[in-house]
């Protein structure tokens, strides 16, 4: 395919004709470029960023084909077609490209679970079809495309998951996609927000059958079933329905279902006939997507023997990349539960976004059920490698050793993960990025238990999506052309550092600010270029501040002084710094009768440059207080005008933090500084806000106790047991952050779900907790101390404090996990 045929395709102009250079992929990200020389670029505009400011990096990298909605030239070796809307053309040249295939395609929607159906129904059905499928949780309207120009003449079942979150955008994957079965996994809270009602979201959701021949769902949700019903009445007479149901009058009727040994057994009727299946799971979710599973694996036939001992194999679905600490100051990013190329290449993609190590390694098995050659596979996974400047490879399996000749650079190999981990000792790993890649076969949870540090079983994780997604959520309020500066003092807010700061400079955030200069520096050495803005600078930092090229605040005479004089000496111009107004929060800043001295002195001094000027909201949260917070404003836009009237350049204006672009949008300004709302925590309660944690905080269960009333549980016996009860020490204590004040039943934590009180006093390394009536639960059990389903607010609450200390407080010895889904 070339531009040409593109055009006949989608229609638009085209404005370069280019050298016909021969087109086999879809990109949109100028970063995750594999093969650059057969990519098609989409320079899709979206609310965050505009793709043609990516076009010069992605011609760069040795992209000639290009798809744009604005005019554009580049050298005459280029192709560029000019189309009304990139996302659309995206969506209709996937959509050509399906209809050139027959083979039976399975589309699944949903809530929750469509990730795991997919990938489970890949684990069920791999022996029997030539399956491609989207990769991970590739189901956006970007996603849905780039998963199925995918296929290819050699496959004989496709699987894909679609997503949304607004009305009318279900229609557009639906003839990409154009789904033989569907799958509806669930109806739930996810992306409420985005429709008037569940019922809405659901009939949106159920556009994706439209024309297929067969859909799957549970009748046991009421709203499913009616929704599912009159879908069938008004818009698709002859699609076929296949319902399972724990109640009679489901095509597939669970009327079973026991936990014996960590599996849970399920019994249905199915066509008269009862069968059973087992799978290595016990919650409910893992039930339901089975079910799913199952009814599927029933209409395309297959038997009721192979669908029993499929399903007692399947295995859990990771569903994120994982990135923590490893030994010898190494990072290790671990990924080893799938290997194919597509994946592949996305880890590989997460790996190049590190640069906290000068140093890239991947340890990578053999990838199986390709079915591509293995000279094929690994030709492109060596290109790969070479693209992304990977340092070395440690390729281990049979098949990678054999071609161990294509890859340059350095490169050792191993016949088995047992050979691997026998040279281990030898093997020489310091200050490098390390990600793990293996097929489930090679078992590389062995590997990874030797890279990773002996640590406290308490950890914090930290969800990078959820994050980018918080980000997205204030970028949305933000005024065109309002710019962010996101604040990571005092460690990101206890969630880390170098990884919280890579992810905003991924996303091209305006600022960094920090409390110290060392915090500043510390990301510099880690491969940080954003403007960072430091906000309490000493003047024994001058010199660490100058060396990193961090901007300092200042906010007083003898500090400003000071900071001259440093520069002087030093012989340095025009050197950026921020100026900060005391309007009303009387810590730090000039005073308003101070700010005409001030404009007078920096209008006279050649050595600094003021690249803001900003003051601090005292209560922009409060309601109560607004009449303060717009005094607040005029004192900020009067020192503002001073200042302007002096300098004989221009510069930026944030008076807005995370509560005031909430509640004040006319305080936004040039720019704005994010905090507490980036990590999920709602600055303003009474404000509707869609944010998603980014951070949970874990422990477990060392031990579990039967205790008689009359006994004490703690430290001085402040635990008294009023009635037979079952007690859980937990690894955690005042020591990792967690308040004492919270010990003898003021504070909660979740075990199986559901909330446990404290009892006793918190001690500095442990915990206990009533768990009495919680069913279930043995040593080892995981405990959530606040995060997913216990906000973090709550727990501040019981605290008597608020948010900001509790996530501050988490201790250094705590370990932080970060992860993509």
């Amino acid at each position: 395919m070339t531009i040409d045929k593109v055009a006949g395709i989608l229609g638009g102009t085209i404005l370069q004709t280019g050298s016909g250079e021969p087109i086999q992929y879809l990109v949109q990200d100028s970063r995750r470029i594999i093969h650059p020389e057969g990519s098609l670029f989409f320079a899709i505009v979206t609310a965050r960023r505009d793709g043609h400011d990516f076009i010069g990096e992605a011609y760069k990298a040795g992209v000639r084909n290009f798809i744009v909605s604005k005019p554009f030239s580049l050298g005459e070796d280029a192709g560029i077609l000019l189309v009304g809307d990139t996302l659309v053309a995206l969506a209709q040249l996937a959509a050509w490209h399906r209809s050139q295939f027959s083979l039976p395609v399975i589309g699944i929607t949903g809530s929750n679970g469509k990730t795991i159906v997919k990938e489970w129904l890949y684990q069920l059905l791999q022996d029997t079809y030539r399956i491609v499928r989207s990769p991970r949780s590739f189901n956006s309207q970007i996603g849905v495309p780039l998963s199925v120009w995918q296929i290819r003449e050699a496959d004989t079942l496709g699987i894909f998951e679609a997503g949304i979150s607004q009305p009318g955008e279900m229609v557009r994957l639906e003839p990409v996609i154009r789904p033989t079965f569907g799958i509806l996994t669930n109806l739930g809270a996810a992306h409420d927000e985005g429709f008037r009602t569940r019922a809405e979201k659901l009939r949106e959701k159920l556009k994706l059958f439209s024309r297929s021949e067969w859909l799957i769902f549970n009748q046991d949700d009421p709203l499913i079933r009616e929704e599912v019903l009159a879908f069938r009445a008004s818009e698709h007479p002859t699609l076929q329905l296949f319902s399972w149901s724990r109640h009679a009058g489901a095509t597939l009727e669970i009327t079973r279902t026991t936990v014996e040994n960590g599996q849970t057994l399920i019994t249905s009727i199915y066509q008269g006939n009862e069968e059973r299946v087992g799978i290595p799971f016990t919650d409910e979710a893992s039930v339901e997507n089975a079910m799913h599973c199952w009814s599927m694996m029933l209409l395309l036939g297959q038997s009721p023997d192979k669908i029993r001992e499929a399903m007692s194999r399947l295995t859990p679905v990771a569903m994120r990349l994982e990135l923590k600490e490893a030994i010898h100051n190494c990072t290790l990013i671990n990924d080893s539960y799938s290997a194919d190329l597509d994946s592949l290449y996305i880890a590989l993609d997460f790996l190049g976004q590190q640069h906290q190590h000068p140093r890239k390694t991947v340890i990578l098995s053999d990838l199986l059920e390709t079915g591509l050659p293995d000279k094929e596979i690994f030709s492109s996974v060596a290109q790969a490698l070479k693209q992304r400047k990977v340092d070395r490879l440690i390729g281990i399996g049979p098949r990678i050793s054999r071609y161990s000749n294509l890859f340059a650079g350095e490169s050792v190999f191993f016949e088995d993960t047992d050979a691997f981990i026998q040279a281990f000792p030898r093997i020489s790993f310091r200050d490098e990025s390390i990600l793990l890649k293996g097929a489930r076969a090679f078992a590389f949870e062995r590997i990874s238990q030797l890279f990773e540090l002996l640590a406290h079983q308490t950890f914090l994780e930290i969800d990078l999506d959820a994050m980018a997604y918080n980000l997205q959520v204030f970028r949305r309020i933000l005024r065109p052309g309002t710019r962010i500066m996101a604040m990571v003092k005092a460690w990101s807010y206890g969630s880390g550092s170098y990884e919280i700061a890579n992810l905003l400079q991924f996303h091209k955030i305006g600022y960094l600010a920090v409390a110290y200069a060392d915090e500043g520096a510390h990301l510099r050495d880690s491969g940080i270029t954003l403007p960072i803005m430091v906000m309490n600078p000493e003047t024994s930092a001058f010199e660490t501040l100058v060396h990193h090229r961090l901007e300092p605040e200042l906010f007083s005479f003898s500090i400003l002084k000071a900071f001259r004089n440093y520069l002087e000496e030093e012989g340095i111009q025009r050197y950026p710094v921020h100026i900060k107004l005391d309007t009303g929060m009387h810590r730090l800043g000039f005073l308003p009768l101070e700010v005409g001295p001030l404009a007078s002195q920096l209008a006279q001094d050649p050595s600094l440059e003021v690249k803001s000027v900003f003051s601090h909201l005292s209560a922009s949260e409060d309601p109560a207080e607004d009449a303060f917070t717009r005094l607040q404003a005029e004192r900020f836009m009067e020192g503002c005008a001073i200042l302007e009237s002096a300098l004989p350049y221009p510069f930026l204006k944030h008076l807005d933090n995370s509560a005031g672009i909430l509640r004040h949008p006319e305080y936004q300004f040039d720019m704005v500084r994010l905090g507490i709302g980036l990590y999920g925590v709602n600055p303003s309660h009474a404000e509707s806000l869609p944010l998603r944690e980014v951070s949970t905080l874990k422990t477990n269960i060392a031990q579990i106790r039967r205790l008689e009333p009359g006994e004490t549980v703690g430290y001085n016996r402040k635990g008294a047991v009023l009635r037979p009860s079952v007690v859980a020490t937990i690894r955690i204590g005042y020591a990792d952050g967690y308040p004492r004040r919270l010990g003898n039943g003021k504070g909660f934590m979740l075990v199986k779900g559901r909330l446990a009180p404290t009892i006793g006093s918190i001690a500095m390394d442990m915990a206990m907790l009533d768990i009495t009536g919680i069913e279930g639960v043995e040593e080892g059990e995981e405990v959530v101390i606040f995060g997913a389903g216990l906000p973090v607010l709550q727990v501040a609450t019981w605290a008597e404090t608020i948010p900001y200390e509790i996530l501050t407080g988490i201790s250094q010895r705590v370990r932080r996990v970060y992860f993509e889904q």
